[in-house]
């Protein structure tokens, strides 16, 4: 079983990414969360995997951290949570946000993922009532290797995670920033795109 891969980043769609390592083309699908944390092609990337095999099928689904993996596990555990639903709760809620409204009570945070209706939620709030609060609420990690160390894009980065954005999706909009702007953009320019790029 595939437990994780380090390679060089090939492509990134809507809700799976190709991670080339040594020669070999992976096909691992991911939440929005892991997926806005990836940098742009060919940066090197390592990502937590999680590996289903069926009759038909061996699919890789992939994790900016832990706790977004070990979520998943439990999730796929209730009944009509599929590997897509898990993946379209932990695009909409984060680990620390899953055991808030679950611990909560909250029904309609559930319900803006895709695919959980009000009855899924309900089932997913009385079934995980208990295991809640055992879970790991996730630190935040950027899969990049390695993160800028200076310079604009630093700088950059670093005036969005004091504005309160999370560092993964900060990484991922200053890398779009800089790869339309180019090196030499000036520190505000990079800022103000990489403040539409987050708006998106």
């Amino acid at each position: 079983m595939i437990a994780r891969l380090t390679g060089r980043v090939e492509a990134v769609e809507a809700d799976r990414c190709i991670i080339d390592v040594n020669g070999v083309g992976y096909l691992v699908q991911a939440s929005t969360r892991t997926l806005a944390a990836l940098p742009l092609a060919p940066a090197i990337v390592a990502v937590l995997i999680e590996t289903q095999v069926r009759e038909d099928a061996i699919s890789l689904f992939g994790f900016a951290e832990a706790a977004e993996r070990e979520w998943f596990r439990l999730l796929t555990t209730v009944q009509g949570v599929g590997a897509r639903v898990a993946l379209n709760i932990l695009s909409a809620l984060s680990p620390r946000d899953l055991i808030a409204a679950i611990q909560a009570g909250d029904r309609g945070a559930l319900t803006r993922a895709q695919g959980v209706g009000a009855r899924l939620a309900v089932r997913l709030l009385t079934e995980l009532r208990e295991k809640a609060g055992a879970m790991p609420t996730g630190i935040g990690f950027s899969p990049v290797l390695p993160p800028p160390v200076g310079g604009v894009e630093a700088d950059a980065l670093s005036a969005l995670v004091n504005l309160g954005y999370r560092r993964p999706e900060a990484v991922a909009a200053v890398a779009r920033a800089m790869e339309r702007l180019g090196e030499g953009a000036a520190l505000d320019a990079v800022i103000r795109e990489s403040l539409k790029e987050l708006a998106r």
